[in-house]
């Protein structure tokens, strides 16, 4: 798998932009990259599907002492019994939408994991984020696999080290109908996030697959 990065001073400030397919070369952790796993058709009809299908909500989460709205839509949707506590959230989930459980059925026959559950979030445009974190609620286990399909407008996505702060930040601009898997060491070792952009993007969809561990 061929592996091509354009590098950028090691700062902070310049994020390391990812133009790669396949394993990427990131240390700490185990990423890889697909932009075409889902043919173009097929993803603008999934996304248009599911904006309108999904039960969305804005969540109300717990941040530096307040409750705050994120900048964003979400919902859970899962096996039965599988509950996601994120941010001071409880969420229980919904049933899978027949849409949902066929993208996971094609993920774990390119990844070998159970996906029981499916975070999905809606950027309505530029203006709608995600902050620095990482997935590593107890409820995901000790070293979670996080499978992500984007569908929509390109949004980048950045990935900052927890401890070393020699390494740049990494950027990867997430394609219409593709797929991020963060695997072994990713959680423990980075942190992400999808920053706001003021040009023009059309809406996004970000379907997050993960496996909880049942109480």
């Amino acid at each position: 798998r061929g592996v091509v990065l354009s590098r950028s001073p090691s700062s902070r400030r310049q994020p390391c932009r990812i133009r790669a397919t396949g394993r990427l070369s990131i240390e700490d952790g185990e990423f890889e990259y697909w932009p075409s796993f889902l043919q173009p058709a097929d993803a603008s009809r999934l996304c248009r599907t599911l904006i309108e299908k999904v039960t969305w909500h804005v969540p109300r989460v717990f941040v530096y002492g307040r409750w705050l709205d994120s900048p964003r839509q979400a919902a859970w949707y899962g096996d039965h019994g599988v509950v996601y506590r994120y941010s001071g959230t409880e969420n229980l989930p919904l049933p899978w939408l027949n849409e949902l459980d066929q993208l996971r059925s094609r993920l774990m026959t390119f990844c070998p994991h159970r996906f029981n559950g499916a975070l999905l979030n809606h950027y309505r445009s530029g203006a709608d984020s995600m902050g620095w974190h990482s997935d590593d609620e107890a409820e995901l286990g000790s070293d979670p696999i996080i499978a992500s399909v984007s569908l929509g407008g390109e949004r980048r996505f950045l990935l900052r080290h927890r401890r070393r702060k020699d390494l740049p930040v990494q950027e990867i601009v997430l394609e219409h109908g593709s797929l991020l898997i963060m695997g072994a060491g990713t959680q423990r070792a980075w942190r992400h996030s999808v920053p706001k952009t003021a040009r023009h993007v059309a809406p996004r969809l970000n379907l997050t697959f993960r496996v909880i561990q049942k109480c």
